[in-house]
């Protein structure tokens, strides 16, 4: 059991604790025990290894001296003995975890993250950079079904054809019955692009053809895609772009990484690629009759391709029914290729148009976020401030070590994004 000396404080009406001292106000336990709002836990992370804020999900993860797995899971055999109050403001995911390692830390007190449900919320407005497969299908998923989150979708593409074709067909959808679908507006100035709350980059070059048999078709794009997609990220950067920037390019992970090896915040970038992968996993799981309640206990983690973890049952795991549905979903884009057609219907949608939407809503999706030094595929929300991973308390040992072994993988993987090289 360890037990932990804590520091209490309020700075212009906000709570904090942490282990360490700050040049704050002090308050006693009693006060802090009568707190009804969120607290802040302080922390000082290294920040080119950590996010600026997270939701704490166990006392373990309270305090932490570099970010890793213990924020999906429990890896400690040392219980932490914290008071009850924060324990319980724990379990209500009230406590906030901020890095003050980071310059302007408290700047997210002021301005917290506008998701849908808080009286201070307004329709985001949207930027979708690339118009080809994904992206079209992106665009109209998103006007079907956003008006209640989305203001407007903005569409950018170098060719200015494409621009046309996407405005043309998305705003020619029309329910007499509903005239309230997402308006889709053209850019034709690349400098408007980051006027958004959310940039979606779905810029894709090198997609080989269906009559090319390439085991891996996601790393192959990663040469043209990486230089592009550092360039965008510079440009956000340069424009003092404050919103999310958002990958659905493969492979979205490294991507990714390439954004924020470009300057962006972590906090700021999101992969929009393991949300099919569960869809698929759900898919062959249900035909197969592997499990009838995917749907509710089955999870994905890791990236979009090589290296994804599927889980049958977080409750109920089944090491061999979790491989043999992890290779099912793994290789479900070359079954599609394999009868002559692209697969990104399934992507666009499942990836992007459900799992963008309810990253807005502030509700369980499936993203890559940055954990640690590597971009890391689970099921999260993003909230008023900040992202919550959903933890789990007793992780099964070789859905574990499964997951270890991929998100040491991400870590280690090196990535030369100006030679385009991995």
């Amino acid at each position: 059991m360890i037990y932990m000396n804590l520091n209490y404080y309020m700075s212009d009406g906000k709570v904090f604790v942490s282990h360490i001292p700050y040049p704050f106000k002090r308050i006693s336990y009693d006060t802090f025990n009568l707190c009804s709002e969120n607290i802040f836990s302080l922390n000082n992370i290294n920040p080119l290894r950590s996010k600026g804020s997270f939701y704490v999900t166990s006392p373990n993860n309270l305090f932490l001296n570099e970010e890793g797995l213990s924020l999906i899971t429990n890896l400690s055999s040392n219980p932490i003995h914290i008071p009850i109050k924060l324990l319980e403001s724990i379990k209500q995911r009230k406590v906030i975890s901020l890095n003050t390692a980071y310059k302007n830390w408290d700047k997210l007190l002021k301005n917290p993250i506008g998701v849908y449900g808080h009286k201070s919320f307004r329709k985001w407005n949207i930027t979708v950079v690339g118009l080809g497969d994904v992206g079209g299908t992106l665009v109209t998923g998103l006007r079907l079904l956003g008006n209640s989150y989305i203001d407007r979708i903005m569409i950018y593409d170098k060719d200015k054809n494409k621009i046309k074709r996407w405005e043309y067909e998305c705003n020619q959808i029309f329910d007499i019955n509903n005239n309230n679908l997402v308006p889709v507006e053209p850019l034709d100035d690349e400098n408007q692009i980051f006027d958004c709350d959310m940039f979606i980059f779905c810029v894709s070059l090198g997609v080989p053809s269906v009559k090319n048999k390439i085991s891996d078709v996601r790393t192959m794009q990663f040469n043209g895609n990486s230089k592009i997609i550092y360039d965008y990220a510079r440009k956000a950067k340069l424009a003092d772009f404050s919103g999310i920037f958002a990958v659905m390019s493969d492979p979205v992970d490294l991507l990714c990484k390439v954004a924020l090896d470009a300057g962006l915040k972590p906090d700021q970038i999101r992969g929009y690629g393991l949300g099919v992968m569960n869809a698929r996993a759900n898919y062959y799981s249900n035909k197969e009759k592997i499990s009838n309640n995917y749907a509710f206990y089955g999870r994905a983690f890791g990236p979009h391709g090589k290296g994804l973890v599927i889980a049958n049952d977080i409750e109920n795991y089944n090491h061999n029914a979790s491989k043999y549905l992890t290779l099912k979903a793994e290789n479900a884009n070359l079954e599609i290729r394999s009868i002559g057609f692209k697969p990104y219907i399934a992507p666009a949608l499942s990836s992007g148009t459900f799992s963008i939407i309810d990253t807005i809503k502030g509700d369980w999706h499936y993203s890559s976020i940055f954990i640690g030094d590597a971009f890391m595929g689970c099921r999260n929300k993003l909230r008023r401030y900040g992202t919550e991973i959903e933890y789990y308390d007793n992780m099964p040992e070789k859905l574990l070590n499964r997951i270890k072994q991929t998100y040491d993988d991400l870590i280690d993987l090196k990535i030369d994004f100006k030679e385009g090289k991995t």
